[in-house]
């Protein structure tokens, strides 16, 4: 085959075809996230599928393709930029559905109730994970999502934990199954205990998983500790802010400490900031109650398709092979966690 040439007889390399603009790229991944965000939604709607949130499906469908069917190359592009950009979007946006006014409502003690805990309950999870010998990164993941907000708080974690996405996965999986258990043992409770509504309320704020779990376990007491329990939970979520800007700072400290020395610097999460900017706005300025479920709902969309993406890079096999230890870590820390805040709870009621 002839070779063009130029006029002073040198060859001419053939073009090369032009790269595919990023927004391209990122297409497929986005839709097969977007996809199976969509389809948790659907089965949420579900009768006896409603008590797992969309988030919590998602995940599962996406580990479920990726190990039976597996994740197409073409789409890991979009597939990542879902695991980092839309989440941290989505984090931001949590921000709106916080207020400032929420935390002066829970009051002093009910603040103090909950921040002991959350602090009390990571330390312990932190601890008890290095007697039982699980890997540091996955005992932060299951003392956030324990001591915080769930899935949330866990993905949100990652940001500056990094750790792998079957350790991310793992964690999920522990706060499902203990918020779960939560969920439907703690209505069985205040009678027994004898906690009054605001008691029972603050106890299930302070110490139940996810914000759905928290709503259906408490307004099963009735209206008045399914409100407080919300407020409570909504207080609680507040602290995920400084609690993953913490952590960055000490992922930081330990990267550049001579024994973990590292080649690349630890990213501060300063997307944080702007839920805090969110929840400071949404403090001063009333957002129309037409608009709060539509953004609701983006943001538990959104946040269902960074879970769908981290199903999607999920490998069964590595997660089978973390054996059981995690799960006794979590199964602890929920034991530690509704002890320590009765505790406080009857102590300050």
């Amino acid at each position: 085959m002839d070779t063009a040439t130029t006029p002073l007889n040198l060859p001419i390399a053939p073009s090369a075809a032009p790269p595919r603009p990023a927004l391209f790229a990122i297409v497929p991944g986005l839709l097969l996230t977007a996809t199976i965000a969509a389809t948790g939604f659907a089965l949420h709607a579900l009768p006896g599928v409603g008590t797992f949130s969309p988030m919590i499906l998602a995940i599962v469908m996406g580990i479920a393709f990726h190990n039976l069917v597996g994740t197409p190359a073409r789409a890991k592009p979009g597939v990542t930029f879902s695991l980092r950009r839309i989440l941290r979007f989505a984090i931001i946006l949590l921000g709106l559905q916080l207020t400032a006014q929420q935390v002066v409502e829970v009051g002093p003690k009910g603040l103090g109730v909950i921040v002991l805990t959350l602090v009390a309950t990571f330390v312990f999870t932190k601890w008890f994970g290095k007697l039982l010998g699980v890997d540091r990164k996955l005992a932060e993941l299951i003392a956030a999502g324990t001591s915080i907000c769930g899935a949330s708080a866990v993905i949100a974690t990652n940001t500056v934990t990094n750790a792998h996405d079957e350790d991310v996965a793992y964690a999920v999986a522990c706060v499902t199954v203990f918020g779960s258990i939560a969920m439907f043992g703690y209505p069985l409770l205040p009678g027994v205990l004898h906690l009054s509504p605001h008691a029972f309320g603050l106890w299930a704020g302070a110490s139940i998983h996810e914000i759905a779990q928290v709503v259906a376990a408490t307004f099963q007491d009735g209206k008045s500790a399914g409100d407080f329990g919300t407020i409570a939970k909504l207080s609680r979520v507040t602290l995920l802010a400084p609690v993953v800007i913490s952590l960055g700072f000490l992922a930081r400290t330990r990267a550049g400490s001579p024994a973990h020395r590292q080649p690349a610097r630890t990213p501060i999460p300063w997307f944080v900031l702007g839920f805090v900017a969110l929840v400071g706005l949404n403090s001063v300025v009333s957002v129309p109650a037409a608009l709060k479920f539509p953004i609701v709902t983006l943001t538990t969309f959104l946040l269902s398709m960074a879970l769908a993406a981290m199903g999607l890079e999920t490998d069964i096999r590595k997660l089978r092979a973390k054996g059981l230890r995690p799960l006794l870590l979590g199964l602890a820390a929920f034991v530690f966690i509704a002890a320590f805040s009765l505790a406080l709870v009857k102590m300050t009621t």
